[in-house]
């Protein structure tokens, strides 16, 4: 008899230890790696105004751009107070902050599946029998049924059930769940970093219209300087009216330019405005008042390729979105195995409320179960093919997002480093124009020199600043697609 007793100690103690080590065992599906693409060593469009990066600091996410917040860098107060009110009240922004709600609900869903489900119940029953029935015997229990018969049941207790996660489609679920919770941090940081360039973009495109007005209302001013001078010339009869009506006819024109400039003005305001969250007139005061283009450092190290890989918040959404799809394997090969469960009971039943806690009113059941899907017409296998095919598509996803992030940086470089050397003509074209306009103007004040030269100088000038006006907000433009390029603009606390 002790022989028997040693044997099923045994078998409980194995029963025990197997059971342990299918609760402790791999999940099911693969493991998730993340990838590790081959980055370059340096960027291919460096150029002057984009020296190469030396050293480890210039490797740092911040490094020598100060990426986090480099709208500072342009040392413009206003747009500084612009980027901060669009990051708190810009409504993509808070749309993405329910996004992350909404994901880290989704997370807490999933992980409560790895734990039992209890719930609490109780209940009173009175039941009265007809009178009009006759005298029923229960021979199975013994019972019988009296005619009038009046009872109470009182109940209370706990129901429990709780699937055991033995092949871990509950943990690939959760780990699912997590990494779309990180996906969707990510994906706010990458709104930020949208957001952050376009108010700075349109900030500057607004304060480039406001310098182009102001340039064409000084050459219009110019010319209706020469105007007076032409009709005096003509009315003394020292020069045709032919002169003074082309001298009127270059004013009009330069003069049809300030509606539109005002226009683009307006629009401008508008449009920043909307982004910081507000009505399109609520900024009007604010912004009407003229300010210079902001311009930025001189020459910027823009780091090396792989800094891309945890600056770029476009690469980490991907990234978290590939270890979902890959943890989603993991959740449908589990359906391919058998669901091990417990479902039980307990709590006190009884006649009276007085006798519902007495010990003799306990009453309690528990049942372990296993259930096993073992013919679906391949449904579970399907599922697996998809779930395989859409972690191989988030694969490539990736692999295309690290891509498009180098064009980005390589497209931003060179766009920003021949913009420099654009505008470095440009400014030379106006100093000569100026000059030009000066000359042509005396000369033709003088007697010296016929009228058409005048207007040709004076066109020539309006046209080249201009185009240095235009330069000047494509250079600070172009730095800013750099900055959102490298991933600038968020913050990773």
């Amino acid at each position: 008899m002790g022989k028997v007793v040693r044997i099923n100690l045994s078998f409980k103690k194995w029963s025990l230890a197997a059971a342990a080590a299918l609760l402790a065992g791999c999940a099911v599906g693969p493991d998730y790696k993340a990838p590790e693409p081959t980055m370059p060593k340096q960027y291919s469009e460096i150029g002057s105004a984009t020296r190469p990066t030396t050293g480890p600091a210039a490797t740092e996410p911040e490094g020598t751009l100060q990426l986090k917040n480099w709208w500072t860098q342009f040392n413009d107060p206003e747009l500084d107070r612009l980027i901060s009110r669009a990051v708190r009240f810009n409504p993509d922004i808070i749309s993405a902050n329910e996004r992350i709600r909404e994901a880290r609900g989704t997370r807490g869903i999933a992980e409560s599946g790895l734990f039992p489900d209890i719930q609490a119940d109780g209940s009173y029953t009175h039941t009265r029998e007809s009178q009009n029935l006759p005298l029923i015997s229960d021979f199975s229990s013994g019972g019988a049924a009296l005619p009038g018969l009046t009872s109470d049941v009182y109940e209370a207790g706990f129901d429990a059930s709780w699937e055991i996660d033995v092949f871990g489609g509950q943990r690939r679920q959760v780990e699912a769940a997590n990494a779309y919770y990180q996906a969707a941090i990510e994906d706010r940081r990458d709104v930020q970093v949208s957001l952050c360039a376009e108010v700075a973009s349109d900030y500057i495109a607004l304060r480039g219209a406001q310098y182009e007005l102001e340039l064409a209302k000084q050459n219009l001013q110019s010319q209706q300087q020469t105007l007076a001078l032409t009709r005096s010339k003509a009315e003394g009869g020292l020069i045709p009216y032919l002169n003074v009506d082309q001298q009127e006819a270059q004013v009009q024109t330069t003069a049809a330019t300030i509606p539109t400039l005002e226009t683009q003005i307006r629009q401008d305001i508008h449009r920043v405005s909307i982004l910081c969250g507000v009505e399109p007139g609520t900024l009007s005061k604010e912004l009407s008042l003229e300010a210079p283009i902001p311009v930025g450092p001189p020459n910027i190290p823009p780091g090396i390729p792989g800094d891309l890989l945890r600056r770029r918040p476009d690469i980490r959404r991907a990234e978290r979105q590939l270890a979902a799809a890959t943890a989603n394997i993991g959740v449908a090969t589990a359906d391919l195995y058998p669901k091990f469960s417990i479902t039980g009971a307990l709590g006190d039943e009884a006649g009276s409320f007085k006798k519902l806690f007495d010990y003799n009113s306990r009453f309690y059941d528990i049942a372990p179960g296993v259930t096993w899907d073992i013919f679906n017409a391949g449904r579970v296998q399907s599922n697996i093919v998809v779930q395989n095919a859409r972690q191989a598509e988030a694969l490539q996803t990736y692999r295309k997002t690290v891509l498009q992030s180098m064009a980005d940086v390589d497209d931003s470089l060179v766009a920003y480093n021949r913009e420099q050397e654009r505008l470095q003509s440009l400014r030379q074209a106006v100093t000569a124009n100026q000059q030009s306009v000066q000359l042509s103007t005396e000369l033709f004040s003088k007697g010296r020199s016929d009228f058409l030269t005048v207007l040709d100088a004076q066109r020539d000038l309006f046209a080249a600043q201009d185009a240095m006006a235009r330069s000047q907000q494509q250079v600070s433009t172009d730095l800013i697609s750099l900055y959102k390029a490298l991933g600038g603009g968020w913050n990773s606390q």
